[in-house]
């Protein structure tokens, strides 16, 4: 049936009877697929290669038991298919649910989920056995063993009865001194524990925790976890890799890091072949032993076939009888030391000088090693954008070559991670104050310690029985870059509700729509552009986006103090996900997804001190004082963990659970001047930057576990907010027990509220738990803050005594708090004025940009010198929610 607009829903709530139960009619901008069948599609289009994929699907409250099996169907019929739940509804019904298809020859240009008895038999699947020396997976092509406990992550992965690549291990590096030293200390995995974590026909994954060990046993550091990925029918194995500097910053200097395989080779050096991907589809290919550019020929079909990578027909007598003297190079770098820059090198051997083979801009990533009897070709995703990295081939002429992907490349400068100042001039905790006055930096000595941080980095290994076609490898290149992804369509997933009520999907109807719409897409493409502009890359900082522009130098503010890297200040993440969702655009998720990776491991602690915090934003990712569950904060995550069932993302989010059992000891207010004090209770907390941070992190384990600790806590927090005398007007702190999740006004009867409390997540937090715990105490003193938090100052008078004191530096911001007011409460006047307050208290000046060039800048740049990312955050969640919300009153 057509659907009814909002505002035939008011009138007759005809719609609510005509959807499945869950579904808010007044949410629903376009007829989503029937509850019983979801349209799927691929985020880039159709994939070229399809080595098996993952993805997530969200379901109406009440639709569907906990224990309902899916089929998956493609053009030609059922598909193989493994699924799993991954969020519940409180009713214990299926809220969302993740779905492995195997790898494929090709991948069907469309697909459909349903519910059924069983998915489709036939084709390979995956056999798992295990023994307490080892694990071994096999795809049906081919076969991993992983063993127990030693320094080898990999013990083998084999084909058609042969070794293709073994000891498989993770390296690294590491001197005493930033310039480099003799003393250099070589060091290898060691594995601690050992897990499968996933056992299915179509998808296995294996866990493997450890650290890196000196060789001579005198250390362990760097804390790492290694995934291993297998698809039924597969070729190849992925890899997600996390580790956590937990060492000195003063004393250790990451030299290189990476992950290493020895290749066995049986072919003849003319028949071995290196191969490097380049950039739109380029490859470098050439042999160990080449037979090309001789000064005699060695026969035309000779050479066809060893450009091809094929073995080569009987050599002509006048050079075959000469091979020996022909030079084999052993030895093959590919350095990418910058976003521009990549250079491969070669040499015969050890011991002998490097030759320049080839120069490129962007490297993406892919390399490979072997012969016409097979080889592994290796990729790393984001290869380039991670800068400095390396992919290493060595002894090629040799019976093993081996081979090292480089994370951090061992010819790039050390990884320095020492705060970039001294600290001088600031002894005193007023010293303090006055450099955040000046420079917006929240200093602190021994807080800006990288020591808890860490990086996620993605490889893809396939082992081959020949070396590939040029067009194979190319495909391999576009697999490694943005690997395939399927989505429900945007109006299924809105229909559900799983993320609540606070999008819609793009409306143009009218003129007014279509500006907003326009300029919605104006600020991304702004920032996906400004990311290749600024090269906002390299291997920490790859994700994030810069806080605050410097028009007078035409740069962003990128070295002072707080005004740097964004470190999701005003949730840019959640306006990047919004964007997504109600678009299905496949660049906002590919920018979110980076984003996801960034904050996740580099603006996150996750061992030491400040374990379960993140940063707020600063010069260096971990610089600042600050540390914050507001930015470490599962909202900023949970999309993108139901969208793909990811793992690593999903690990990170229950290492935030307890994470306010730090807040005793690190108190986010210590600083601020006139705080209530203590008293009897171990927290000040915000309910918008602390509890409803903490309050994200509750809500998304009670929906994956359904462990009632964390929804208890989450309950009593609401209850003893709305009993607070003036709600979410009581005071900007609330003593907070840790402990029991009790809440306890601290300010009596004064009121108070910070403009940054609803901008962290909270809004959108609330309206998820309004909708799941039907606490009307609770929403009642939402809706109050909400209506009052902008409005006129004797309107507050009038309803709470005297005006609140709460900045209006976020007006725009906070426009959303008074749509979803107006919604709630179906006020039509409340919606007049959010839309005043979006367009009209403070407008913004047209979003055009302007050409810099000369000498007023190093490179000729576009900018939109006014636009900084807190406003173009909160303004883009006010656009996408008062559209939802409040469409019709525009």
């Amino acid at each position: 049936m057509a659907p009814l607009s909002r505002r035939t829903f008011f009138k007759t709530g005809a719609l609510a009877a005509a959807l499945p139960l869950g579904v808010n009619a007044a949410r629903v901008d376009a007829a989503p697929a029937a509850p019983g069948s979801v349209e799927l599609s691929w985020l880039e289009g159709r994939p070229g290669l399809m080595t098996g994929t993952t993805f997530g699907v969200p379901w109406p409250r009440g639709a569907l038991r906990k224990e309902q099996a899916f089929v998956l169907s493609g053009d030609k019929g059922d598909l193989p298919c493994q699924s799993w739940p991954t969020a519940y509804w409180p009713d214990g019904s299926l809220k969302w649910t993740a779905h492995a298809l195997p790898a494929m020859d090709a991948a069907p240009e469309r697909l459909r989920l349903r519910p059924g008895s069983t998915s489709a038999k036939g084709g390979k699947q995956l056999t798992v056995k295990e023994s307490p020396g080892a694990i071994v997976i096999d795809t049906g092509v081919i076969e991993c063993t992983i063993p127990r406990q030693g320094a080898e992550l990999v013990r083998s992965l084999r084909r058609g009865g042969r070794d293709i690549a073994r000891a498989g291990k993770l390296v690294a590096l590491c001197d005493d001194s930033p310039d480099g030293s003799t003393r250099q200390t070589a060091y290898e995995s060691r594995l601690q524990h050992v897990m499968l974590e996933q056992r299915g026909p179509q998808r296995s994954v294996v866990k493997l925790q450890g650290m890196h060990r000196a060789q001579d046993g005198a250390r362990s550091w760097l804390p790492f976890t290694l995934r291993l990925y297998l698809y039924a029918g597969a070729e190849s194995v992925r890899v997600m890799h996390t580790f956590v500097f937990d060492g000195d910053e003063q004393k250790d200097f990451v030299r290189g890091l990476g992950l290493r395989f020895d290749v066995p080779l049986g072919d003849a050096p003319h028949d071995r072949h290196v191969r490097f991907g380049g950039e739109d589809g380029g490859l470098w290919a050439e042999g160990v032993r080449n037979l090309t550019g001789l000064r005699r020929d060695p026969g035309e079909a000779v050479r066809k076939a060893q450009l091809a990578g094929e073995a080569v027909p009987p050599i002509a007598e006048r050079v075959n009888k000469s091979l020996h003297l022909i030079p084999a190079w052993g030895d093959y770098s590919l350095a990418q030391l910058s976003p521009d820059s990549f250079r491969i090198r070669k040499r015969t051997k050890a011991g002998y000088g490097w030759i320049d083979a080839a120069w490129g801009r962007r490297a993406p990533g892919l390399g490979y090693i072997g012969g016409a009897s097979g080889g592994l070709a290796f990729g790393m995703r984001d290869f380039w954008q991670r800068h400095p990295t390396q992919l290493d081939i060595r002894n090629a002429h040799t019976e093993a070559a081996q081979v090292t992907l480089w994370i951090w490349s061992p010819d790039a400068p050390a990884m320095d991670l020492r705060f970039y100042h001294d600290g001088m001039g600031m002894e005193t905790h007023a010293d303090e104050l006055q450099a955040l006055d000046v420079t917006y930096e929240d200093y602190e000595k021994g807080f800006g310690t990288p020591v808890g941080v860490a990086r996620s980095s993605e490889f893809t290994l396939w082992a081959l029985d020949t070396t590939p076609a040029r067009e194979q490898l190319v495909r391999m290149v576009a697999q490694v870059q943005s690997p395939p992804q399927l989505c429900a369509a945007p109006a299924h997933i809105l229909a559900t509700q799983a993320f609540g009520n606070l999008y819609g999907l793009p409306d143009r109807s009218t003129p007014a729509k279509a500006h907003i719409e326009d300029r919605l897409d104006a600020h991304f493409a702004f920032y996906r552009d400004e990311v290749e502009q600024r090269r906002w890359y390299g291997f920490w900082d790859h994700g994030d986006v810069r806080h605050t522009y410097d028009t007078d130098r035409h740069e962003w503010r990128y070295d002072v103090g707080g005004y740097a890297w964004a470190n999701s200040e005003l949730s840019p993440d959640l306006w990047l996900w919004y964007a997504f969702l109600r678009s299905g655009r496949a660049d906002i998720f590919r920018m979110g997804e980076a984003m996801v990776r960034h904050t996740t491991d580099v603006d996150t602690y996750h061992l030491g001190r400040f374990a379960g915090l993140g940063t707020r934003h600063n010069v260096q990712h971990w610089g600042c004082s600050a540390k914050q569950v507001r930015i470490s904060t599962a909202v900023y995550r949970r999309m993108y963990y139901y969208l793909t069932a990811d793992e690593r993302t999903g690990d990170v989010m229950r290492e935030l659970l307890d994470a306010d059992l730090r807040l005793d000891a690190v108190d986010p207010v210590r600083k601020l001047p006139n705080q209530p004090p203590k008293g009897p209770y171990p927290v000040r907390a915000s309910f918008g930057t602390d509890w409803a941070s903490l309050a994200a992190n509750w809500l998304t384990e009670w929906e994956r576990s359904g462990d009632t600790r964390y929804r208890d806590k989450i309950l009593t927090g609401m209850r003893d907010i709305a009993a607070m005398q003036h709600g979410f007007f009581s005071g900007e702190r609330m003593g907070y027990e840790p402990r029991t999740g009790r809440l306890h006004n601290m300010a009596g009867d004064s009121i108070k509220a910070s403009h940054l409390n609803a901008v962290f997540g909270a809004v959108e937090v609330f309206d998820e738990l309004i909708a799941l715990t039907g606490d009307k105490a609770f929403e009642n003193a939402w809706l109050d803050y909400c209506a009052l938090y902008n409005a006129p100052k004797d309107e507050q008078q009038r309803r709470l005594g005297k005006p609140h004191g709460g900045s209006d530096v976020l007006v725009i911001g906070h426009s959303r708090l008074t749509a979803y007011a107006a919604w709630r409460r179906k006020d039509p006047a409340l919606a007049r004025r959010a839309w005043h307050e979006f367009a009209g208290v403070r407008p913004y000046p047209p979003f055009v940009a302007t050409k810099v060039t000369g000498a007023a800048t190093l490179n000729p740049v576009t900018e939109v010198p006014w636009a900084t990312t807190n406003d173009t955050a909160q303004w883009g969640l006010a656009a996408i929610q008062n559209l939802a919300l409040i469409g019709d009153a525009l």
